[in-house]
């Protein structure tokens, strides 16, 4: 099969579909890679190294769009509606309950759209979004202690405190693989830490990881109410697999938080869970609105793109040479490759987000 891997254009989106380890395993399979140039130089990987690996070099995105399988890391930008075509398959994140316009291309053009972010095993875990998902939680902590520095807007709060001085607190609301992360990172600053999830279950596990040094609160309305004005550094950590995420923090809530504190929505993707977040960008990472510095970068990892595209890879390949050699069928034989086909033949194919644009169902 031929394979192809464009540029990432997503602002400062430095991960790359491919390694080139990867492109060096699917070609000794006996398919053909097409990389775009430069596609991998964020990422810390030359065009000398795909070529290396068994990869033809092409200086036109369209020569690495116009092949039967396309392997991204974040969603088609406008510009890239062009290369779409009939009957492709597309392997790439693609946040669609966020995303309507694209959505509405993507039923036009009668691409088949794999998203990594859906691929489900049957116990319920997520492979391909489970390894971002550990950068994001761990990023999240990282990025909202340096924008808690004066300097970066914030309210001047050291995470970590200093004797007779108390730490930061940090509340996380949602305890799964992000929410996970993001408390490891913390504690590990020496914040005062606090998680809400809906899970008892759940939150029962994380006290065997944690211990005492994280409070694990059951997540209610009054409970959210009490905590989020007491937080220096809140962290939306809420996952609902191709839905967007709920609103769990309303702007009358963050209207009561401190002058200065950060709020790092990791949901930003799946639309966020936190009333006044709205996308930025790695140029343009934060903004501040009543009051509050707010984080709202949705290619998170792509800030650490030599680590993020090695542990991404290593979660795909698998699935990308199953999808080489077997085209389409892979998704006919495989019921975890077939839980991420988002759009398929003109239709919207995943329940959820068949539910989140009834509208468009036909």
């Amino acid at each position: 099969m031929e394979i192809g891997v464009p540029k990432e254009t997503k602002d400062q989106e430095f991960r790359v579909g491919l390694s080139p380890s990867s492109v060096r395993v699917l070609c000794e399979a006996g398919h053909g890679v097409w990389v775009e140039t430069n596609a991998g130089n964020g990422a810390g990987f030359t065009d000398e190294d795909y070529q290396h690996a068994g990869a033809k070099i092409v200086v036109r995105a369209a020569e690495a769009w116009n092949r039967e399988l396309v392997v991204k890391v974040k969603e088609p930008l406008q510009p890239e509606y062009q290369f779409l075509q009939k009957g492709q398959l597309l392997f790439t994140y693609l946040h669609l309950a966020a995303d309507r316009a694209l959505t509405e291309h993507l039923l036009d053009c009668g691409v088949c759209a794999i998203a990594y972010e859906t691929v489900e095993l049957p116990d319920r875990r997520l492979p391909l979004l489970t390894p971002m998902s550990i950068i994001a939680g761990r990023l999240s902590v990282q990025f909202g202690a340096r924008f808690l520095e004066r300097q970066q807007g914030g309210r001047g709060v050291l995470l970590g405190g200093v004797p007779g001085v108390r730490p930061g607190q940090v509340v996380i609301l949602g305890g799964g693989i992000v929410g996970t992360e993001a408390a490891r990172m913390a504690v590990g600053m020496g914040a005062r830490v606090q998680i809400l999830d809906v899970n008892v279950d759940r939150l029962a596990y994380l006290e065997t990881l944690f211990g005492s040094r994280v409070e694990f609160l059951y997540s209610n309305s009054a409970q959210i109410e009490a905590l989020v004005p007491q937080a220096d550094l809140l962290i939306g950590a809420v996952l609902v697999p191709g839905h967007r995420a709920p609103i769990l923090a309303p702007r009358t809530l963050v209207q009561q938080m401190h002058p200065g504190a950060v709020i790092v929505d990791v949901a930003v993707d799946q639309g966020g869970c936190i009333e006044t977040v709205r996308p930025t960008s790695h140029t343009t990472p934060t903004y501040i609105e009543e009051g509050v510095v707010h984080y709202g970068v949705p290619n998170m990892p792509g800030a650490v793109p030599w680590t993020a595209t090695q542990a991404l890879n290593n979660s795909t390949l698998p699935y990308v040479l199953k999808l080489a050699n077997q085209g389409i069928k892979a998704v006919d034989s495989d019921p975890v490759l077939a839980k991420g086909v988002n759009v398929q033949n003109h239709q919207l194919v995943h329940p959820a987000v068949r539910e989140v644009f009834a509208d468009l169902v036909s």
